[in-house]
């Protein structure tokens, strides 16, 4: 198999140029070194004569706290009914924009009393095929892991999970909840 070569550039020629010069070849080789083409001039600073402060850097985007699932301790024991939900919401019938807003105003007065669990009802969805198109069916099932998961609801929300069947099941998930800052 032939390799095909391209042909050097005239930067890439005069760049060799300038490395063979201080490079010995091995016993037995020649070095072909082609004539030396100048070099382009370098232009060295002044020392602190109208210099430029450098750019400023771009300011860092803020750290997104991670989402986690809940513990395996305290899973258990809502499912067990050792450990209670701290308050609860139903989004049973809303809209999306009216559950949205409902959700982020309940997330922040839970998290301002002090809550650690909280329960978010979302519903199963209706069977495709009742009174609508089977895509717009479990809509607030969707969208509600989504808003959890959204940059400003982050600061509220520790993490999430599905509820034990007992609170829902698929139809509800527990919501930890970050503690407020300051309260500490």
């Amino acid at each position: 198999m032939t390799r095909r070569r391209r042909a050097l550039s005239s930067e890439e020629r005069r760049l060799w140029a300038h490395v063979a010069r201080g490079v010995a070849p091995m016993k037995g080789r020649v070095l072909s070194v082609e004539p030396d083409l100048p070099l382009p001039p370098v232009v060295e600073p002044r020392p602190d004569v109208g210099r430029l402060a450098p750019p400023p850097l771009p300011m860092p985007k803020p750290r997104l706290l991670p989402l986690a699932p809940l513990e395996r301790k305290t899973m258990t024991g809502l499912r067990r009914g050792k450990k209670s939900v701290d308050a609860r919401i139903d989004l049973h019938g809303m809209r999306q924009s009216e559950a949205h807003g409902a959700l982020l105003r309940f997330l922040h007065r839970a998290q301002g009393a002090g809550h650690s669990v909280v329960l978010v009802i979302t519903g199963k969805g209706g069977a495709p095929g009742q009174g609508g198109l089977s895509d717009e069916r479990g809509v607030l099932r969707r969208m509600v892991p989504h808003w959890l998961s959204l940059p400003d609801v982050r600061a509220l929300v520790i993490g999430f999970d599905e509820a034990a069947a007992q609170h829902g099941g698929s139809g509800a998930l527990y919501v930890r909840l970050r503690r407020r800052r300051g309260t500490e």
